[in-house]
């Protein structure tokens, strides 16, 4: 395993050398998504947080038909202000969030005791409508069954006879696991980041040398093939496996600058979820360096290679997106296929959850086993004499 060993020492200094890859692998990959990410909260979590805080504007139109219900909506926090002469095309223009539109006929609906009706006007398809349009429904609601109440109690009946049902809320959910829904893009942030960190690498050692015509001076060695190729994906798995830590740190340390205690979160990676994720995510490791290899060894040149990895690097971001989105519940064959196993086993830690034995087993299993596969493939790509020609 020696002239393993020396081509492994080889690709790791030359590529130490090279400063921008260095930078870009080690630095930028795992640093930029964290900081991003923890910008991207704060700005949300700050933003809705003071938008809740703040007193609801309101536009009424027709706020002379009910002055018992804008006097409660003020006490309520409501900002009450003339209404457009145009509620409909006043939201579409995005001039008002939201318009009341109170009817000529609600008075008299209300002294006949019938529901009175009002029309709230909004556009759900405009992101920045739905917390006023939330806190508005929720302000009307309260004035419909205090309303209501005082109505049976002026008439001798109990307001409890219109609850028949008593629900008592028992939320099982902790402060961690309710992260997991706002972090579940964690695990594509991580997968990412192991493929970002060998894709330099796995170019360079393949495709560079083959337009640099350094590889075939290296072929006319007597060292058997396999063994170029385990030092070369031995450098490649190192830098991704290297980039992964990184990547976990840079979230752990993420995790205190984020404002998760506001909304009753907690982001909290310590050394279980660490060494757990690294565990699940060193066959894959070696899986994405082996493909990444794989097609490089098929390009002429470094920009072909670039191009060629740039679209493999969806393959592995798909099933991570996919599953964020679809809830599931997550069965013991899962585990066993690449990335969707390394997946559901970081969303778990995520939540505070144990990954249980077997399910580990199944993840790290069926990552080795595919990437074992992988490398008996480019280890026949690899004894082709026509590999070491560049044109």
């Amino acid at each position: 395993m020696k002239p393993a060993w020396i081509v492994f020492l080889k690709e790791v200094r030359e590529n130490l050398r090279d400063r921008r890859t260095v930078l870009n692998s080690l630095v930028v990959g795992p640093l930029l998504p964290a900081l991003m990410f923890v910008m991207l909260i704060n700005v949300i979590v700050s933003r809705e947080l003071a938008k809740a805080e703040q007193p609801l504007p309101v536009p009424v139109v027709g706020a002379e038909h009910a002055p018992n219900l804008v006097a409660a909506l003020r006490q309520m926090g409501a900002v009450i202000k003339p209404g457009p002469a145009d509620p409909e095309a006043a939201v579409r223009a995005q001039d008002a969030d939201l318009v009341l539109r109170i009817p000529a006929s609600y008075a008299e609906s209300w002294r006949k005791g019938e529901p009175a009706q009002v029309e709230l006007v909004y556009d759900a398809s405009q992101r920045e409508t739905q917390g006023p349009v939330g806190r508005l429904q929720k302000m009307l609601e309260l004035y419909g069954q205090r309303t209501a109440a005082l109505r049976l109690v002026a008439r001798g009946i109990s307001p409890a006879v219109t609850r028949p049902v008593a629900v008592a809320e028992r939320d099982q959910s902790t402060p961690q696991s309710r992260a997991g829904l706002m972090f579940m893009m964690l695990p594509y942030f991580f997968v990412l980041s192991a493929f970002i960190g060998g894709m330099a690498l796995a170019i360079d050692t393949t495709a560079g040398e083959r337009e640099r015509q350094s590889l075939e001076p290296l072929f006319a060695n007597p060292a058997p093939r396999w063994q170029i190729l385990a030092g070369k994906l031995g450098a490649t798995s190192a830098f991704a496996a290297v980039t992964v830590l990184l990547s976990i740190l840079a979230f752990a340390a993420a995790g205190h600058f984020l404002p998760t205690e506001k909304i009753g979160m907690a982001l909290q990676i310590g050394l279980r979820f660490t060494a757990t994720t690294l565990l699940a995510m060193l066959p894959l490791v070696a899986l994405m360096a082996a493909l990444q290899t794989l097609v490089a060894a098929f390009a002429k040149s470094h920009r072909e290679a670039q191009t060629y990895l740039s679209l493999l690097m969806f393959v592995p971001a798909l099933p991570s997106i996919l599953l964020s989105i679809l809830p599931l519940k997550a069965q013991l064959w899962m585990y066993a296929v690449p990335v969707v196993g390394q997946t559901l086993a970081i969303t778990r830690l995520l939540r505070g959850d144990a990954v249980a034995a077997a399910e580990l087993a199944a993840c790290v299993a069926g990552s080795a086993v595919a990437a074992a596969l992988a490398i008996v493939v480019t280890a026949r790509i690899y004894r082709s004499e026509r590999l070491a020609i560049s044109a």
